[in-house]
């Protein structure tokens, strides 16, 4: 939330409800996902705690937000989603409310549970009760898409093969024996 002085003190980052507190109770393997309301002047995260957060075992972090110290983050071996890199501290312009609830980063809703799937062009979350949806269509765009090379690298023409259009998909689907 937008920063408050009554809430950026050093005894309110050592409370209960705190950034340090928070990453004491993520689990082994969780993706921390951080809302910073896209602020990108005030870094949420830094060397210290991203470091703190690989050691326990935290698989990444996700924000719509800034990381400071960018050397000793990426020093700390922890996987980074972020808007970039800024120095001036979170206190210069957020306060830490709460974790394990619904937030909205990038635009996006995520809610605790959801599961994050993150790579080198970026991360995107899907709603827990959907995963085995969208795995198996993300699985067969994956294949689909890989045949589509193969015929580039044959020499085929892009229009109607990518956007594919009903012949191709005809083509596609014969040739991986779908009915």
């Amino acid at each position: 939330m937008p920063a408050r002085e009554d809430l950026a003190t050093p005894e309110s980052w050592s409370s209960p409800r705190s950034t340090r507190a928070a990453i004491e109770a993520t689990p082994e393997g969780c993706i921390a996902v951080a809302d910073a309301m896209g602020v990108t002047d005030a870094g949420i995260f830094g060397d210290i705690l991203c470091a703190r957060m690989q050691k326990r075992g935290v698989a990444a972090l996700v924000s719509d937000g800034v990381v400071r110290d960018v050397a000793g983050v990426l020093a700390s071996g922890l996987a980074v989603w972020c808007a970039g890199v800024a120095a001036p501290p979170s206190v210069a312009g957020l306060t830490f409310v709460n974790w394990q609830e619904p937030i909205g980063c990038g635009g996006v809703a995520v809610f605790p549970d959801d599961i994050v799937v993150a790579d080198e062009e970026g991360a995107v979350v899907v709603p827990a009760a959907l995963f085995e949806e969208v795995l198996g269509a993300a699985i067969e765009q994956e294949r689909f898409e890989a045949w589509i090379i193969k015929e580039v690298e044959k020499g085929a023409a892009l229009p109607g093969l990518y956007p594919a259009n009903a012949e191709t998909k005809a083509r596609y689907e014969k040739s991986v024996g779908k009915k």
